[in-house]
């Protein structure tokens, strides 16, 4: 898998890409990020990217000229799957979405900033509006980041124990069960027996009736969707 990262703000996703299993699964060779400097593609002598808003309103938008020639660029050289644009009004991320994206074969995520983008970027060039909550973040990169780390963990091959993305959270629309490790006490606190019995068919009981019942008192809307 490819992802292309388009930023005014290529420094606040080196730390991102550049550790865990995101590094993990570049230097196996099974995923490649690559971060673009949307200023490298202004002809704009101060290499600026926005302007002010039709219509007298407050904040600076991002130009559709540099977006465009910077995308144009990447279709050139290979077919994409989804042009991502990362906004607050987006579709919520969401595990099934991870695992759809993670299908992909090359994807390009356009970083919002300023006041906004000139809406004609959403109405042309992107083909996908994702938000990572409803909140507003200074810059898209954050999203980005979090969208590329969704996605390429499920890449088979990235994580060493597959089965362990696979019973994360909201896998199956429930939480996870709580885990516990060494030692089976400390402080008087306790491990419960049954992870300590060997018997699998009662953990394994033990485990859906739990994660049962964290997303019934944590999130229930979760159970509501399910059929």
């Amino acid at each position: 898998m490819r992802i292309d990262i388009i930023t005014v703000m290529p420094e606040m996703l080196q730390g991102p890409l550049t550790c865990s299993i995101l590094k993990r699964a570049q230097d196996k060779g099974l995923a490649e990020i690559v971060v673009h400097n949307l200023r490298d593609y202004t002809l704009n002598k101060h290499r600026k990217v926005d302007d002010y808003p039709f219509g007298g309103e407050a904040g600076m938008v991002m130009q559709i000229e540099p977006v465009d020639r910077c995308v144009s660029a990447l279709k050139a050289e290979r077919d994409y799957d989804d042009v991502i644009f990362t906004s607050p009004d987006g579709e919520i991320l969401s595990q099934p979405m991870a695992n759809s994206l993670s299908m992909a074969e090359n994807l390009i995520i356009l970083c919002g900033h300023y006041k906004g983008v000139d809406y004609r970027i959403r109405e042309h060039i992107v083909t996908r509006e994702i938000s990572i909550g409803d909140y507003v973040l200074t810059g898209g990169e954050l999203p980005a980041a979090v969208i590329a780390d969704s996605i390429v963990r499920l890449i088979p091959g990235v994580i060493g124990d597959e089965q362990s993305a696979l019973s994360d959270s909201f896998q199956d629309s429930i939480l996870e069960a709580p885990v516990y490790t060494r030692p089976a006490e400390y402080k008087g606190w306790k491990v419960p027996e049954v992870l300590l019995s060997g018997h699998q068919a009662r953990i394994d009981a033990w485990k859906q009736e739990q994660a049962l019942e964290r997303t019934m008192r944590l999130r229930p809307e979760l159970l509501r969707g399910k059929k």
